[in-house]
């Protein structure tokens, strides 16, 4: 059990956990007394009416204690102790309404012990509670999925190698009703598939609006760039007066900027297969399942196969023209890792 988690108790949690425990208690307590009354009023023998009590209130007040302690240590109480705790107080009744004179008094003899056992199950259940919110632990829970699971495996590996196609069949329909049953009742289990369906949402919200407002970048276009030639004239007229004398002279720029068509190289689109070993990852094949990096290698590729750069829109089209495989899910966050990627060299 990990304490890293812990929570401890308020002052108000204390007291109005105590003050529920308390009634609890006192009516199991007054079943009690109202079971030795009963037996009391049939046999007329006090021996006999604490006998009869011991056996059922009784013993179902060791057991409730045995919930208890267990449920405090962070351990799920054996079949033996959950089962008793109904069926003493079940005996009890039976025993109540066996003993009565009349019907009226073989309702009340046999209501009368029920005290206890609903009692014993409360304060177990408040005891579990409790350990649950200050670890995070539910034991019971636990133990309760992992007996489905172990069926669950069974019934599966049954289902698919059993000799007997009836007995085959058979399995196949209780894994249906064993997967049904899977975390059932289990807050924490539902608790965590919540963070996670919403750090899913938040990705795919991230790589949505990543998309939508992601601006392309507008490359320098092909061929022909237009760039400045600094051109150097030297020497000076016939007057031969300097430029800092500034008489009677015409000067001649001594630098002089004309603009000239310069042609420079054009850099071909890195292939699948560059990118691909750059990012060192297998060369992706179309049709063929991907990789997380893959299907980045993929996107950046067809990214930048035009001028300017494709959208996402453009690039998933690209994508699924050119035959790869990659649900929609995975796409949108390999697009979202590549434009992440793009800010940052960008920054």
């Amino acid at each position: 059990m990990s304490h890293l988690s812990e929570r401890s108790l308020s002052r108000g949690q204390v007291i109005v956990l105590g003050a529920a425990a308390v009634p609890m208690v006192a009516f199991g307590g007054l079943g009690a007394v109202g079971t030795y009354s009963n037996i009391t009023s049939v046999f007329h023998r006090s021996a006999t009416a604490l006998g009869v009590v011991a056996a059922g209130e009784g013993a179902t007040l060791v057991l409730a204690l045995v919930l208890v302690g267990l449920t405090m240590l962070g351990q799920s109480a054996p079949a033996a102790v959950r089962i008793g705790l109904w069926t003493l107080p079940v005996v009890a009744s039976l025993t109540g309404a066996a003993v009565a004179k009349s019907a009226t008094e073989a309702v009340v003899f046999a209501v009368t012990p029920m005290a206890m056992c609903v009692s014993a199950e409360g304060m177990g259940l408040l005891a579990r509670r409790i350990v649950v919110y200050r670890t995070g632990v539910d034991a019971e829970a636990q133990r309760r999925n992992a007996a489905v699971v172990q069926r669950l495996a069974y019934h599966r590996a049954r289902a698919a190698n059993h000799p007997d196609e009836k007995a085959r069949n058979k399995s196949e329909l209780q894994s249906w009703k064993l997967a049904e049953k899977v975390g059932a009742g289990d807050a924490l289990l539902g608790a965590h598939l919540v963070d996670v369906q919403r750090e899913r949402m938040t990705a795919d919200a991230d790589v949505a609006l990543a998309g939508m407002f992601a601006l392309p970048v507008t490359a320098p276009a092909h061929g022909v760039t237009t760039a400045s030639v600094p051109l150097a004239v030297e020497g000076a007229n016939d007057g031969g007066v300097t430029p800092a004398t500034g008489e009677d002279t015409q000067v001649t720029p001594v630098l002089e900027t004309v603009p000239v068509q310069a042609v420079t190289p054009v850099t071909p689109p890195m292939t699948l297969e560059q990118i691909a070993a750059v990012a060192s990852v297998p060369t992706p094949v179309a049709g063929e399942p991907l990789t997380d990096g893959q299907l980045v290698v993929v996107l950046r590729h067809l990214r930048y196969l035009d001028d300017p750069p494709l959208s996402y829109r453009q690039a998933v089209a690209a994508f699924r023209e050119g035959g790869f495989v990659g649900g929609e899910q995975r796409v949108r966050r390999a697009w979202g890792s590549l434009m992440s990627h793009e800010e940052t060299d960008a920054a």
